[in-house]
């Protein structure tokens, strides 16, 4: 499926397309692993209100990421598509991660609903047709997991920065949520006005106003769109579960909580080491069959996970590393794909909705993260498990190492089975 199109982009201009993601990266690890506790617990809003007030946010996230996709399809400026999204979005991102990650002693609900509301927002204006940029990028069907590749690549590597100072020096929480605030505050500006400065906004034909439902109509006649976002979501939820459960599995299974952060470096790292590999057996085997193989190595490294306990901390770092080494496959060929079934929808439709396509994309990434939440916490519950280490007995114990290393398997068949006859492939 190779289209005659423009020269593939240099190296400096993969890396500065892949640049932003650095602070994009470094704001979602304290996003998800520190905010939560720092207002539940030491700013004393209560563990209860700060979920609700989360949970609420992201299903705002939900409605708007669908929204821009469609308004940003529909953008026709001199500065392009996409670029005057990402102008606009980064102050918003920065003003809501300074106000979520540098709050008042005092503050209450309300300003962590606001922050978080307004960083989700100013977020979603920047990740969404930043993704989508790397679609149009090129026409070409291997560039792309090029393209791809340099961001998700610099994504990991602003990760394992965000995970590197508290691995390594201990800092407290609120040390972490001024270090992140003052970190976004400089590296968004200038990472995408690096970008924007340097990278091209190929023009598109103008789309055609209708209501924004019938955006989305027409969609779920597009089979290899359902199996790839099915697979794409039903793999989602299998890495949301270990995701949300890594810290409690360090600390109560392992009994090693002072090593979460290195592992969770080793682990990603090997993503980083593994990523130039992948894609080079793209090229021979094409996307989906190196998506499948990277599924299944993953599956294959994560069932041990349940059969390990206290002081087996050298196979857990051998299991880190097996299931790390197919994640770059695993972070890449998708969004690599969906920029193909966008060709798809444009051949069949007439026009080209790559924002659209993407906000969808964008639910299928959010939901499953909270899925992961929503599966394990209630269950845990349901069999006495407590972050008490001392009050837990090996059946409640057992249950978090089931659902962190057993679990996730299922749905990565699961994925592994519903993109298996998805038929738009180069080799």
């Amino acid at each position: 499926m190779r289209i005659a199109g423009p020269s593939p982009l240099s190296n400096l201009q993969l890396l500065t397309y892949g640049l932003p993601g650095l602070p994009l990266a470094i704001l979602l690890l304290p996003l998800f692993i520190t905010v939560p506790t720092y207002y539940a617990d030491d700013l004393g809003l209560g563990f209860t209100t700060v979920g609700i007030v989360l949970l609420l946010a992201r299903m705002w996230d939900v409605v708007t990421d669908p929204l821009i996709g469609i308004l940003s399809d529909r953008t026709h400026h001199r500065l392009g598509r996409r670029r005057p999204w990402l102008l606009a979005g980064v102050p918003l991102m920065v003003l809501g991660a300074w106000a979520l990650f540098r709050p008042a002693a005092d503050v209450g609900w309300a300003h962590l609903a606001a922050a978080t509301i307004t960083l989700y927002l100013g977020g979603t204006m920047v990740m969404l047709p930043y993704t989508a940029w790397a679609a149009e990028l090129s026409p070409d069907h291997h560039e792309r997991s090029r393209i791809a590749g340099a961001r998700e690549a610099a994504l990991v590597i602003g990760t394992i920065c965000a995970m590197a100072v508290p691995a390594l020096f201990g800092v407290d929480r609120a040390i972490i949520m001024d270090g992140t605030a003052i970190a976004i505050l400089i590296l968004a500006p200038v990472t995408v006005a690096v970008a924007l400065m340097t990278l091209p906004d190929p023009a598109t034909p103008r789309i055609a106003t209708r209501p924004a439902f019938r955006s989305y109509e027409r969609l779920w006649t597009n089979r290899p769109f359902r199996q790839l976002i099915s697979a794409y979501f039903v793999n989602g939820v299998a890495y949301g579960l270990p995701a949300t459960l890594f810290l409690l599995y360090a600390e109560h299974v392992l009994g090693r909580p002072e090593w979460a952060w290195v592992l969770l470096i080793i682990y990603f790292a090997s993503a980083i080491v593994a990523l130039p590999v992948w894609l080079a057996v793209s090229r021979r085997l094409g996307k989906r069959r190196t998506w499948i193989v990277a599924m299944s190595l993953a599956a294959a490294g994560f069932w041990p996970a349940a059969l390990l306990g206290e002081g087996d901390l050298i196979w857990f770092i051998l299991i880190c590393i097996w299931t790390g080494t197919p994640l770059g496959a695993e972070l890449v060929m998708p969004p690599s794909m969906q920029a193909d079934v966008v060709d798809l929808d444009a051949a069949n439709n007439g026009v080209t909705r790559t924002g659209t396509l993407f906000g969808l994309w964008g639910v299928a990434t959010k939901i499953p993260l909270a899925l992961g939440v929503g599966i394990a916490f209630p269950i845990l519950g349901l069999v006495g498990f407590s972050g008490d280490a001392a009050t837990n007995g090996p059946i409640s114990l057992a249950v978090l190492a089931g659902l962190y290393g057993l679990v996730p398997v299922l749905f990565k068949l699961v994925a592994i089975r519903l993109i298996w006859s998805y038929p738009l492939d180069a080799t």
